[in-house]
């Protein structure tokens, strides 16, 4: 319970102020995205810009949503108290992953790095959905730990945008790639640490197993 307590303090924490970073850059600081727009070079779409930024900023904004509405459902206060609003709130995650998805999916073939960068954004914009819908079949069966350690999986692609620029950061000023080429490693750097994080997390702060109910069980 100790350990639970810690990961989710930490965590609010940190998504928080990725919130207010996101939407300060994207909204305020940045509004044009110019400095990552800077790094798109050799594109071999025609870049329409008031489009992307239009669907950037929808993008972001329910990717703040979803980081904010996930932080909130993994509160065993906020559950305790109201279960009716962990519901309607899971399923507020539920839709702003898939919006996130979907406006990925448009400016999927504009990133930085080319094709290859495209099928690792469109990787992610398969395997999220997926993990999410998984969480939700489970809580239907009432397999209420295995729903919270999948949606655990899910919630870290929240972080997505963060791994990446992380691991792009050290690959360029660290060892001198190239950004597009950075980029590129930042993307797929960040599945697999997106795909580890979660399992370590889980066994850390959430390892117990639950029997699983009578009517899901197949007969032998």
């Amino acid at each position: 319970m100790k350990n639970r307590r810690t990961f989710y303090r930490l965590l609010a924490i940190v998504t928080v102020l990725f919130i207010l970073y996101a939407l300060l850059k994207s909204y305020i600081i940045d509004p044009g995205a110019a400095g990552f727009l800077s790094h798109k070079t050799g594109l071999k779409r025609e870049l329409n810009l008031p489009v992307w930024l239009n669907v950037m900023y929808i993008h972001v904004a329910f990717a703040c949503i979803a980081m904010a509405s996930g932080l909130l459902n993994f509160s065993n206060r906020i559950l305790k108290k109201s279960r009716k609003f962990h519901r309607i709130n899971g399923y507020i995650y539920l839709v702003s992953v898939l919006i996130v998805v979907v406006t990925s999916g448009y400016m999927a073939p504009y990133a930085t790095g080319g094709k290859i960068t495209s099928i690792g954004f469109n990787a992610i914009n398969i395997v999220w959905p997926l993990i999410t819908i998984r969480a939700l079949f489970l809580i239907k069966k009432k397999r209420m730990i295995q729903h919270q350690n999948w949606m655990i999986r899910s919630y870290a692609f929240c972080f997505t945008n963060l791994l990446i620029h992380l691991v792009a950061s050290l690959f360029h000023q660290g060892f001198g790639f190239v950004y597009a080429a950075s980029y590129t490693i930042g993307v797929y750097g960040s599945i697999v640490l997106l795909l580890v994080i979660p399992s370590v997390i889980i066994r850390k702060v959430n390892p117990s197993k639950e029997p699983i109910p009578k009517e899901t069980r197949v007969s032998a």
